[in-house]
């Protein structure tokens, strides 16, 4: 049900959180609750992630109206995607909460990647690779000529 690493990021994320008065607890939730925004570099990288459909997300706390964060797990791209992609290894294999803002503009990088993958695999699944490669059409016979010199007369 969960992606690969999920759990694990997951346990790792929530012993992260040292608090040790009510103060702390209220202002480590306030931050939460707002979520962190990638730089550009970064905010691109989990965009391509995004678009390839490797990226989990949920809002951090979908009964709290005020809460736009979001939770986000990357996984790691496959290997093709990985060979050209070049992305940082802190972002993969961990969870995120990122804000509000760029959770939206990742959602509708998810979903353009999902249609545009999906339009191709339509498109594969119309693609007649026989005769793209082996059909040869007889080649049409023009109109019958008459012989040189041999008209009326």
């Amino acid at each position: 049900m969960y992606p690969p690493g999920f759990p694990e990021a997951l346990g790792a994320f929530m012993k992260s959180l040292k608090v040790t008065n009510i103060g702390e607890i209220r202002n480590e939730l306030n931050k939460y609750k707002r979520g962190k925004k990638f730089d550009i570099h970064q905010f691109n990288q989990v965009a391509r992630l995004a678009w390839l459909g490797r990226v989990v997300m949920q809002p951090l706390d979908p009964q709290d109206a005020e809460t736009r964060a979001f939770l986000i797990f990357i996984q790691e791209p496959d290997e093709l995607a990985a060979h050209f992609l070049n992305t940082d290894q802190e972002l993969t294999g961990a969870m995120h909460i990122v804000d509000g803002e760029q959770a939206e503009a990742l959602i509708q990088v998810l979903r353009g990647g999902v249609e545009e993958r999906a339009k191709l695999y339509e498109d594969l699944s119309r693609s007649d690779f026989y005769f793209r490669y082996f059909y040869r059409p007889e080649p049409e016979e023009g109109p019958a000529e008459t012989p040189r010199g041999g008209g009326e007369g």
